[in-house]
């Protein structure tokens, strides 16, 4: 017997290998974008990443060990970005403008992109009820936009945690783009009940630190060696069509001095090609795209 299975309805199946050419800005093929994550945490409560054992809360050895990223990793990678001359996408939880707000500043007097991604790692937003999302979703465009100066208009979720709903709350509430879905590496218009797309922009959960080196257990100099490896290959790849390529990272977890040594190599390497490469933001390639295919993004006429 067989049975067609549930599908989300958000896009339809499109082989890489079958679809429409274009270029990033200067004909470059490849974009590379650095995805930023600084994240602030209840303390004796909710989720977050473990470097040990969880105790029972309060697990002081976990979250001192994730805030050693907003006191000491944050600092580090920034120095580390402004000597590389990198443009960096700061997804940010906006419990850091009432804890550290010097962090997004230093972020944002530099000309980052700021993205949204929830108050506090803390919590997952799949679990809220309609009403509760859009009052999140709501409440962090409106804080950024207060205290930083303008709106996000991308997002990502803790947890890459949706509802089903998530995409049609984040299009009704001004949202360009998501993070969420790691399903390509070219952005791909979702469908939502506003009636017009909401960007997915590749977010990667192979590059992406947490899932490599806390549930992997991947040593910084493989990770950093991985960066590498990718980099080199969808450069290859891009030669015959144009590919994104993100880099997500936590300060707690490459800001600690070994890792950052390794991470400088990697990003070193990549800059050495920098007249090849498009090095963005994903706020940046949601526009680039949207100004080509201004259709997919615009509500149905009447």
């Amino acid at each position: 017997m067989s049975r067609v299975l549930k599908g989300h309805g958000r896009y339809e199946y499109a082989a890489i290998t079958q679809r429409a050419d274009y270029t990033w800005p200067e004909r470059r093929r490849l974009a590379v974008y650095l995805g930023f994550n600084i994240e602030h945490f209840d303390f004796g409560a909710g989720h977050g990443a473990a470097l040990g054992p969880r105790t029972p809360e309060p697990d002081v050895l976990n979250y001192s060990w994730r805030d050693y990223g907003n006191r000491v990793g944050v600092w580090r990678c920034l120095e580390l970005f402004e000597a590389l001359r990198l443009p960096v996408g700061v997804l940010i939880n906006t419990a850091l403008y009432d804890y550290c707000p010097e962090v997004v500043e230093a972020f944002a007097r530099r000309g980052d992109e700021l993205i949204g991604h929830g108050h506090t790692n803390a919590e997952r937003q799949g679990e809220l009820p309609e009403a509760e999302e859009r009052a999140l979703l709501e409440y962090c465009r409106d804080r950024i936009a207060r205290e930083s100066g303008s709106a996000p208009q991308g997002w990502l979720s803790p947890w890459i945690s949706e509802s089903a709903l998530t995409p049609d709350l984040l299009a009704e509430a001004g949202y360009r783009y998501t993070l969420n879905w790691c399903h390509d590496d070219q952005p791909v218009p979702l469908s939502t009940r506003a009636g017009r797309a909401l960007w997915s922009i590749p977010y990667p959960q192979e590059l992406n630190d947490i899932p490599m080196i806390v549930a992997r257990q991947m040593d910084a100099r493989d990770f950093s060696d991985m960066i590498v490896d990718n980099f080199d290959e969808m450069l290859a790849q891009s030669e015959a069509q144009p590919l994104v390529m993100g880099i997500a990272l936590h300060p707690y977890l490459v800001g600690q001095p070994y890792r950052l040594r390794h991470l400088r190599r990697a990003l070193q390497h990549i800059v050495m090609q920098r007249d090849r490469i498009w090095f963005t933001t994903p706020g940046a390639i949601c526009k680039h795209v949207e100004a080509l295919d201004p259709a997919a993004s615009a509500p149905p006429a009447g």
